[in-house]
């Protein structure tokens, strides 16, 4: 893959891009409130969950695979909901990451904030992950788009839509930034959070990459109680409330004490591997200020190669890694909410 050479340094490029600075767009999202949240349409709608199971390969290799919907009941309609689905990444499972029910606090879970906005949200447990089976496979990042395609079917049944808002967080980024170079039929836009794309000038690889050898020798790692902590302290101590990572540790631990290695290993070793030129949809890439997994140069290089001009990258301050578990979190909701509800561009006649 061609490398593209920056002149004139990061803040340069992004005016060529017509952007103040990374942050420009998400300067004005403040915290939503309890007060607010009160007055937002649908904010106390009861939420339907669901959940199916899907199957991939075959025979002796055959895999099931959780899948896991949410969304708010409502007349009949002949629009149908607005599908977003949402992709976890390498240490916990979907409902942990995206479901997450905290007493005394709003906005946690992801699903029930898009759900009671009119979305009919999904996601999975990857091979390996949650109540998905585990098996002896690594569950690579190329293996999670299989899982994808196998979900996306199951979600076509349910909804007679072959097209998805797709969402993917960390090694999640990277399973539906494939997904969608793969399958470009099946998402209708996608949101990057905390994606890396070469790995360069990354803290937290590098540190990574030391653990190779030992991630080699085995299809999964150990996880506790203190790697749990470490995942949202690792960056910035205060950017998530200190009783989130007990809350993940216990919601995770009931599954077992074991993950796949497959992406870590993907991750300092295979990169680059979303290839940006292959991308077709709208984009939207979002960075906390504090996550190590990648630095601005190495995701600018991404956005810059992204051939929709429906694109947005937007970085956001008092974030981390996991920003939808985040004290800042409804700010970067409501970022992906603008994305994802954005009207379609009105076709002005230009021919670039």
């Amino acid at each position: 893959m061609e490398d593209t050479q920056y002149q004139g340094g990061r803040r340069a490029l992004l005016k060529s891009f017509g952007l103040a600075s990374v942050g420009t767009a998400a300067a004005a999202l403040m915290p939503l409130s309890k007060a607010v949240a009160a007055s937002t349409p649908g904010a106390d709608a009861a939420v339907t969950a669901e959940e199916y199971w899907v199957y991939k390969g075959e025979g002796a290799q055959k895999v099931k695979l959780w899948v896991y919907r949410k969304y708010v009941k409502s007349a009949p309609s002949d629009t149908p909901k607005k599908l977003l689905f949402l992709v976890h990444g390498s240490s916990y499972s979907a409902k942990t990451m995206y479901d997450l029910q905290v007493p005394n606090r709003i906005n946690y879970s992801m699903m029930d904030y898009f759900a009671r906005l009119g979305f009919d949200v999904w996601t999975m447990d990857h091979e390996g992950y949650g109540h998905s089976d585990r098996t002896s496979g690594f569950s690579y990042i190329a293996d999670g788009v299989v899982d994808l395609k196998a979900a996306m079917a199951e979600v076509t049944k349910h909804t007679g839509q072959t097209k998805a808002a797709f969402f993917g967080q960390s090694s999640g980024s990277l399973r539906a930034g494939l997904f969608a170079a793969t399958y470009p039929e099946h998402v209708s836009m996608l949101v990057l959070d905390a994606f890396t794309w070469t790995g360069g000038e990354s803290k937290t690889l590098e540190q990574r990459k030391k653990m190779l050898p030992g991630l080699l020798k085995s299809n999964t790692r150990k996880v506790d109680a203190k790697f749990f902590r470490g995942v949202f302290t690792r960056d910035e101590v205060g950017a998530a409330e200190p009783m989130i990572s007990d809350l993940v540790s216990d919601a995770e631990l009931k599954y077992g004490d074991t993950v796949p290695n497959g992406t870590y290993i993907d991750m300092v070793t295979k990169l680059p591997i979303v290839d940006p030129l292959k991308v077709v949809c709208p984009v939207q890439i979002i960075r906390g200020q504090h996550d190590g997994i990648a630095s601005d140069d190495d995701v600018i290089g991404f956005y810059a190669k992204l051939p929709n001009p429906d694109k947005q990258l937007i970085k956001i301050a008092g974030l981390a890694h996991t920003a939808m578990l985040g004290v800042n979190r409804t700010r970067f909701l409501m970022a992906v909410q603008e994305f994802v509800t954005m009207p379609a561009p009105i076709d002005i006649g230009a021919k670039d």
